[in-house]
């Protein structure tokens, strides 16, 4: 955002040079990132004064030349040689002084330098128009008519002082800031100077010829809408004054009329619109949501389509504008226009929001409502664009102001205590000065209490909701870098971190599979529907899809983090890359009902070799076992040890286990079935895990249980159970923890044998057990009824036959 300098000081009487201000409005949030000096006519007439002729005589060796002496105001005359017929004494002229540049109309700029024109010293230069850039007229130097002091700079005399324009990075919190008005608002409680709003008096109605009525159908889209006619206006270049102004902020002046909303904008802070009054059918504008698909041709002559949510400003029979967004082609002003309907609204942030964006419409008008206007500027604009017009384009005010306005904007009502002021400051500044800040602001004070505040808070503050950011603007006045800071820095208060941190968690865990030769990738939230596609064509109800999706590959929020992994090991495997194991800790989204769910899931994906090719071992495809082991560690660094496994229901997975918790279920562990791998062109044979985060996260125990170790020995006692095929080790692992749960320390599988020399549909399987006793030694009466009551249960529970 650019200012000026010199148009601020229209506003407020500021008397600091231009860096000081810059630093001011730095210190209060309004960073200054430069500042550029602009010159109305090139070099901005440095070096360039008034002078008086004080003698002139004819040139000894030249008859054509001059010879003068001029007081150019530093107490000493200068002599100067000039070549212009009009050179008289007595005249008033410009001089360009010793080290000056000058810039010709057409012609290259040159210094100025004392020097000596046929044997006559000249000390400068007295100027004609095109000379110095003002002009083309070359008949002779330029006579002033002045009564200024001799030494008063050209630029003055002229107007054309150079402007400072400050390039403020404006933050998207300070739309209260977004206009001259706005800097000139902070600087009144900066400077202790009081602003003042243009003079407004000389707005009247001359008759009321050409009414133009008004009707808001949305006005929850437009809770007011304001505008007043002017007949008999000459649309034309406008005056050098305004163009000045305009380019000085980098704007390019467009017609008088049109350049008159646009500097009210950047004045007040208020955008407007000028129609053609002879465009708008019907004599009636009416505020309405675009009819679905109905096609709009905007001023930059692109056809739209527009949509059921945008707002437009219409006639009796068609769209004008998109409100607050961009006007459209027919209804413009040109240069046929001789009368216009002048509109100054304000409009709800969302819908021009929605509508900008939608369209890909970033405008000077939509980047202020987008992010809130003021409703109590809409008039005074309208005041100020009117006596504007009619001083660079002419006519009068033809009509009432008409303004709808049902429902006014009631100013937010704060409460704010003083302690929490200080409390949030880190130090007490007073209460007087927390009163004069607040009221240096605009910021009105309802009440008052030995502890509190109870503040009205004008709209204009669209960012000032709360307690917090009340402070938040009395610090920025009273100044960040006036807040001493004590030797030792501490805090009244710490925000609270969550005990265990989920992201210790995460980043232990991650190391942990990173340890393991696990890549963590990060991948898109965005998918593509068709994976989730039946064969008839049809989406689950929980996708969840995208309304303004950008490319159809990502339509949809993703629903597993399947599709997503596959997606980068066929970006691996194209390459060669054929050995992966992969691991992305992220979200899935759903739709439940007329809600929506965010998850967090871990995934594991392994592919290929379960190790590089190596000459110590043989290779060896990764297998069911090597990423099983690898959630089991997982499981175990959650601090999750009591957790059971069935054969897995899991859509995506040809057979596998779910680890289940009670009735949680903590993941999913299987071989990826070959149709799910083809709908990402995978052809390789993928091992695919998912575990529940978002479970693992909220019951990770924090606190570790230390026991001593046995002084007495364990005892290993093995079995070898014919069973049948459907009965898992988790399941022998079970029932022997029911029968004994004082000696039995582990259960540990190390065989597996199925063949002819076992029954068809059985396998035998060969158990270990660990037994010890942490208060004595265990004797083989204790062992052997122990083991005698597991084979009992295992007999009994799950049918197995003992071989001895």
């Amino acid at each position: 955002m650019r200012i000026s300098l010199d148009w601020l000081k229209t506003l407020i009487n500021i008397d600091k040079p231009a860096p000081e201000v810059g630093q001011l409005l730095t210190d209060a949030g309004l960073e200054v990132e430069g500042i550029d000096t602009v010159d109305v006519v090139p070099g901005g007439l440095q070096g360039l004064v008034i002078g008086e002729v004080l003698t002139c005589a004819k040139h000894p060796d030249a008859d054509k030349l001059s010879v003068t002496t001029v007081d150019t105001g530093d107490g000493e005359p200068k002599h100067i040689v000039c070549g212009a017929a009009n050179v008289a004494a007595g005249q008033k002229v410009i001089i360009a002084t010793v080290g000056a540049t000058l810039y010709p109309a057409g012609g290259e700029p040159f210094q100025i330098k004392k020097s000596k024109i046929r044997g006559a010293v000249s000390e400068g230069m007295i100027c004609a128009e095109d000379e110095i850039g003002l002009g083309t007229d070359h008949s002779g130097i330029m006579v002033l008519d002045t009564d200024l002091p001799n030494g008063t700079p050209a630029a003055q005399f002229f107007g054309m002082a150079s402007d400072e324009v400050f390039e403020i990075g404006l933050t998207p919190n300070r739309a209260d800031a977004a206009s001259h008005l706005g800097v000139a608002r902070d600087l009144q409680a900066l400077l202790k100077t009081p602003y003042q709003l243009p003079d407004l008096s000389g707005f009247q109605v001359a008759n009321t010829s050409l009414p133009i009525s008004v009707e808001i159908e949305n006005l929850e889209a437009c809770p007011r809408y304001a505008g007043v006619s002017i007949s008999g206006v000459t649309v034309q270049e406008s005056p050098k004054w305004l163009q000045q102004r305009l380019r000085a902020i980098g704007l390019s002046p467009i017609n008088n009329v049109v350049d008159v909303t646009n500097y009210v904008l950047h004045e007040l802070g208020q955008p407007m619109h000028a129609f053609d009054a002879a465009k708008i059918k019907g004599g009636k504008i009416i505020v309405k949501n675009a009819t679905e698909g109905a096609k709009f041709t905007t001023l930059d002559s692109v056809e739209r389509t527009l949509r059921a949510e945008d707002l437009t400003i219409s006639n009796a029979e068609e769209p004008m504008v998109l409100a607050g967004v961009f006007g459209g082609l027919q209804a413009g002003v040109t240069e046929a226009t001789q009368n216009i309907f002048l509109e100054s609204a304000y409009f709800a942030p969302a819908g021009i929001r929605k509508t900008s964006q939608t369209h890909g419409l970033k405008t000077d008008s939509s980047f202020r409502y987008e992010r809130g206007t003021d409703p109590n500027m809409v008039i005074t604009a309208l005041k100020r664009a009117a006596l504007l017009i009619q001083e660079v384009a002419g006519g009068e005010v033809s009509s009432e102001i008409v303004d709808v306005y049902p429902t006014p904007v009631q100013p937010t009502q704060i409460r704010v205590s003083y302690a929490r002021v200080n409390q949030l400051i880190g130090q007490p500044i007073g209460e007087a000065r927390i009163k004069e800040i607040l009221t240096d602001l605009g910021i009105g004070i309802e009440e008052e209490t030995a502890e509190d505040l109870l503040l009205s808070i004008p709209p204009h503050k669209v960012d000032v909701t709360r307690e917090a950011d009340v402070v938040e603007e009395v610090l920025r006045i009273y100044g960040y870098n006036n807040i001493q800071l004590s030797e030792n820095l501490a805090s009244s208060f710490l925000a609270k971190f969550p005990n265990p941190d989920p992201e210790v968690i995460t980043k232990r865990i991650a190391d942990a599979l990173a340890a393991n030769g696990y890549l963590e990738t990060i991948t898109n939230s965005l998918t593509n529907s068709n994976y989730y596609k039946d064969a008839e064509g049809n989406t689950p109800a929980e996708l969840v899809p995208i309304l303004n999706y950008n490319s159809e590959d990502l339509d949809a929020m993703r629903l597993t983090l399947v599709y997503s992994g596959l997606e980068v090991l066929r970006h691996n495997i194209n390459r060669r890359q054929r050995d992966l194991k992969v691991f992305e800790m992220g979200k899935v989204y759903r739709k439940d009902g007329e809600k929506y769910k965010e998850n967090n899931y871990l995934a594991l994906f392994m592919t290929g070799n379960r190790a590089a090719e190596s000459w110590q071992q043989a290779t060896a495809k990764a297998s069911f076992h090597d990423l099983a082991a690898q959630v089991q560690q997982v499981l175990t660094l959650c601090r999750q040890p009591n957790y059971s496994t069935q054969p897995t229901q899991h859509p995506y997975l040809a057979g596998g286990v779910t680890y289940q918790k009670g009735d949680v279920t903590l993941g999913h562990l299987g071989l990826l079935k070959e149709s799910v791998c083809k709908q990402v062109d995978v052809k390789e044979q993928v091992w695919y895990a998912e575990l529940n985060w978002d479970y693992l996260l909220r019951n990770y125990k924090d606190k570790l249980v230390f026991a001593e170790l046995s002084k007495f020995p364990e005892v290993r006692r093995d079995l070898s159970l014919v069973v049948e095929k459907s009965v898992s080790f988790d399941q022998i692992r079970q029932v022997a923890q029911r029968v004994e749960r004082k000696l039995l320390q582990e259960v540990n599988v190390f065989d597996v044998y199925e063949g002819d020399k076992i029954e068809a549909g059985k396998k035998a399987i060969a158990i270990s057990f660990t037994l010890q006793d942490q208060n004595q030694t265990l004797t083989d009466k204790v062992i052997d009824s122990t083991m005698n009551r597991l084979m009992q249960q295992f007999e009994h529970q799950l049918g197995a036959v003992i071989r001895k």
